[in-house]
């Protein structure tokens, strides 16, 4: 016996190995559904951060219009005094009674969905019906999110 025990070298049996192993997968197997859940979780944070920054976006172009503090010149405004595109957004409009080129800039640029990975976003029209699917084109009152599919707390994208 002791001279076995004399030529064994130190390390790790076969089975110690193969136990090791299976131990391992099975943690990693359990750390993979978080890790997705947790990056559709980002996204949807991101979502709802970008849907925010192009509703205030909108609200502050209106409340802008309405107070008359830009010029309306060369775009086309309906009387409700909403955006006519997402692009004016960006593009920025003149402001009133300023003769120098200024524009007031409300996005600095269009955001992209991130549930698609495309600034593609529905937009809704203040004569629109809540839950309409197309855009009447007159201006733009709301924006939603065109991806499919339903979020981690239950409701579909496009009602966010």
């Amino acid at each position: 016996m002791r001279r076995w025990l004399q030529r064994s070298s130190p390390g790790f049996t076969f089975i110690e190995l193969v136990v090791a192993t299976a131990v391992m997968m099975v943690l990693a197997s359990a750390a993979l559904p978080i890790a997705r859940v947790s990056i559709r979780r980002q996204k949807e944070t991101e979502l709802r951060r970008d849907l925010r920054e192009m509703r205030t976006a909108i609200d502050d172009f209106k409340r802008w219009a309405d107070a008359g503090r830009i010029s309306t010149i060369g775009i086309s405004i309906t009387a409700e005094n909403y955006p006519p595109s997402l692009e004016t957004l960006v593009e920025g409009v003149a402001y009133t009674n300023d003769a120098s080129d200024r524009r007031k800039r409300f996005l600095r640029r269009i955001p992209a969905d991130p549930m698609t990975g495309r600034a593609d976003w529905g937009l809704r029209a203040y004569t629109d019906a809540p839950d309409a699917t197309t855009w009447g084109g007159e201006s733009v009152f709301d924006v939603y999110s065109k991806a499919p599919g339903v979020g981690l707390d239950g409701t579909p994208y496009r009602d966010w």
